[in-house]
């Protein structure tokens, strides 16, 4: 149910209001808002008449909010972020029908993103709409319909599609390699590369390879891509997932540093909330995403 009337100003005095605030003045709000000094102040004054606070300070030709208008601008802003984002929705696809989708950027970027081409083609009706998340979110706060999970069926709330287990695999520049040993335990001598959400990634590793428990050191990374670039230049070992290294190890910008095993990091999941399960333009990128999955059967 909608609020009153009678509290809920014109976009123009909220965007005069919003403006204001941000830029300090009412004559960079009018440039900004193309429209006259006078024509600002009216929006405040209207503004102010109708809420029946105080929102602004007065000072000359220089303006301030008042607390409360601080207060009530930091809302108001994500509101009209909210509108201004769905008109660009709607003008971006008219028939209606958009996806906001949160992915991992490394996998978006490799795995994802050349594949929706193919959805694009299928099913014009449904525009997807990406952005980059790192963790697990509140899918009631953000906005989203769905997200790219990495991990376990640990998110809470939601349900799951499985894409594809990870894979991961130690390389590094040949170069690098050239001055290291062939077992295991000679790696743990060379730079070694960490990605920030799994920082347990090499003590793993090589807990499977049999080496006894490690807690290697090393630079610090919050996307593979960055870590692969900088394993491709010589800066130290990275465990990669396969899917992101073939390409460098193809060209030779990095080689295998070890044959073994890793361990099961996790996999990567389509999640999204029970409670919007059926909604349309999501049942529709469910169902193609279903037949890229490369999960294992069984």
């Amino acid at each position: 149910m909608f609020a009153p009337r009678r509290f809920l100003p014109s976009i123009s005095a909220l965007m005069a209001l919003e403006a204001v605030e941000r830029l300090g003045s009412a004559s960079a709000a009018a440039e900004e808002l193309n429209l006259t000094q006078s024509a600002v102040s009216r929006q405040l004054k209207k503004i102010e008449e109708q809420m029946g606070v105080a929102l602004v300070l007065r000072d000359g030709v220089k303006l301030a909010l008042t607390p409360a208008g601080v207060d009530y601008v930091r809302q108001v802003r994500k509101a009209l972020q909210q509108i201004a984002q769905a008109s660009l929705k709607l003008k971006a696809n008219p028939t209606g029908g958009s996806l906001d989708l949160a992915i991992l950027p490394t996998f978006g970027m490799h795995w994802l993103a050349p594949r929706l081409k193919d959805f694009a083609s299928r099913h014009p009706e449904v525009t997807v709409n990406l952005s980059t998340r790192l963790r697990p979110f509140d899918f009631a706060s953000e906005g989203f319909h769905a997200a790219i999970h990495f991990g376990h069926r640990n998110w809470v709330g939601v349900e799951y599609l499985p894409l594809m287990r990870e894979d991961v695999v130690a390389v590094g520049a040949p170069s690098l390699l050239a001055e290291a040993g062939t077992r295991a335990q000679d790696l743990a001598r060379l730079p070694l590369l960490h990605l920030e959400t799994r920082p347990d990634a090499w003590e793993r590793w090589f807990a499977a390879q049999g080496v006894e428990a490690l807690q290697p050191q090393g630079t610090l990374f919050d996307q593979f891509s960055t870590m692969a670039q900088a394993a491709a230049h010589g800066l130290g070992l990275a465990l990669l997932p396969r899917y992101l290294a073939e390409k460098y190890l193809s060209s030779g910008d990095l080689a295998l540093a070890h044959a073994g095993q890793g361990p099961n990091m996790g996999g990567y999941y389509l999640v999204w909330p029970k409670d919007q399960a059926d909604a349309q333009p999501l049942a529709t990128f469910r169902g193609w995403l279903e037949g890229q999955s490369e999960w294992p059967e069984g």
